[in-house]
């Protein structure tokens, strides 16, 4: 039975690899077609560039790109500012409302970000935040936060306290144990952290398409931009689609294997 439910989970790991990874590969194919064949299943065709190149003329692509980059890891390092401080005292001076403080934090990503669009929207006009650059860090920072205190705090968990401690014994002060001791201790686990929200803060459509114009428009809107009451451009679409996605494609490939030994980190002692 061992060997017929290995050859099982296996096959079945690649039927859900194959469903997950199918849209991808659609879009690819399609973004190398013509207008007129990206509504033909064929899979075998003449490649263009067309697209591409309609794409580069309409919108200034490195624009979009530098403002997904900025906004991304200014974002993720907000994140980290206001997370690591909390999760080590939550971590090693935990109270009797630590685990309900956790739980509430948690609760807020159950709220549809629709529920609150008025009122963010109404704030950030009169706070002068609205296609802005610092809008949306600050928005994303507040989006994600909660996922970077929860994964930061249970990285947290899995150091003894004995070794904190001990460098108080030596006369270490906070900055010092977050530095020499939890930052390279925990550091797969804060890699890993790191990844996630900047893959979560590129990947965001609803704040970026109802706070920000093209000014300070990441790649999403770059998107969204050829959606049109003249119908979907599919070729163009998928050939703006393709250009988004690709950077953080190639990111997640090749920190793929930090980002499993992060989320992984602890699971074993």
């Amino acid at each position: 039975m061992k060997p017929l439910g290995k050859w099982f989970f296996g096959i079945l790991a690649w039927v859900i690899a194959i469903i997950i990874f199918f849209p991808i590969f659609w879009m690819m194919i399609t973004a190398f077609k013509t207008e007129q064949g990206a509504y033909s299943p064929d899979l075998f065709f003449i490649p263009t560039l067309e697209s591409f190149q309609s794409v580069f003329a309409r919108s200034n692509y490195i624009h979009f790109v530098l403002n997904s980059i900025y906004i991304s890891f200014s974002s993720t390092i907000c994140c980290f500012v206001l997370a690591i401080p909390a999760a080590y005292k939550m971590s090693f001076f935990p109270t009797v409302k630590t685990q309900l403080t956790l739980l509430w934090v948690l609760s807020t990503k159950m709220m549809p970000a629709v529920g609150v669009l008025v009122p963010i929207y109404l704030l950030f006009r009169d706070a002068k935040l609205l296609n802005s650059i610092p809008g949306l860090i600050l928005i994303y920072t507040l989006m994600n936060l909660p996922i970077a205190l929860w994964m930061v705090y249970t990285y947290f968990c899995e150091v003894p306290a004995a070794i904190l401690e001990a460098a108080r014994i030596d006369g270490a002060d906070v900055w010092r144990e977050l530095w020499y001791l939890l930052r390279p201790m925990t550091m797969p686990g804060l890699s890993s952290t790191g990844l996630l929200l900047v893959i979560l803060s590129w990947n965001e459509a609803f704040w970026s398409l109802n706070l920000t114009s093209a000014d300070a428009a990441p790649l999403t809107s770059f998107i969204a931009s050829y959606s049109s009451p003249e119908g979907l451009f599919c070729a163009k679409l998928s050939a703006a689609s393709l250009l988004a996605v690709a950077p953080i494609l190639v990111l997640g490939w090749v920190t793929q294997k930090q980002l499993v030994r992060g989320l992984t980190f602890g699971a074993v002692k």
